[in-house]
């Protein structure tokens, strides 16, 4: 569960009324105020977040690019080679430099989807650990709104 579905079960749970009896309708905790701390929260949600979002949709979309521009490079490739079929020595060298442009271009293509998939999974450990850190804060405060509402009772 990510935390704005914390957030939003959270909300959920105190749908049922604007406020909620602790003990024997003595003090009750004000559920806007509790609304009010969880719009604090998500407001507050790092914006790594829906960047690494966006990264890992844009992905695909990168390495697709660079499979684009790989395929352009050989075709340049090619149609330099067939420019010069009249001489067998000649054609033999071009196939050969196409076949370097070729590895050239498919070892730049491996190292761009690697590059791109480090920076995703790098980007996915930090949004979850932000995402664990952002859960933490939400038990903390939910912790301290209950400690609160106790000594109320208490009190």
């Amino acid at each position: 569960m990510n935390v704005n579905e914390l957030l939003d079960t959270i909300e959920d749970a105190l749908e049922e009324g604007t406020s909620i009896p602790l003990s024997g309708g003595k003090r009750v905790v004000d559920v806007d105020k509790i609304r009010d701390y969880l719009d604090d929260i998500r407001l507050n949600l790092p914006g790594e977040i829906r960047q690494a979002k966006n990264i890992v949709n844009d992905r695909g979309q990168i390495l697709e690019d660079a499979k684009k521009e790989a395929d352009i490079i050989v075709k340049k490739a090619e149609e330099r080679a067939a420019v010069l079929v009249s001489d067998q020595e000649v054609l033999k060298r071009a196939e050969q430099r196409a076949a370097e442009v070729m590895t050239n271009a498919q070892s730049e293509a491996r190292n761009m989807r690697q590059t791109v998939t480090d920076y995703c999974e790098n980007m996915l450990k930090t949004t979850e650990e932000t995402m664990l850190a952002n859960a933490t804060q939400v038990k903390t405060v939910r912790t301290n709104l209950r400690q609160n509402a106790k000594a109320a009772v208490n009190g």
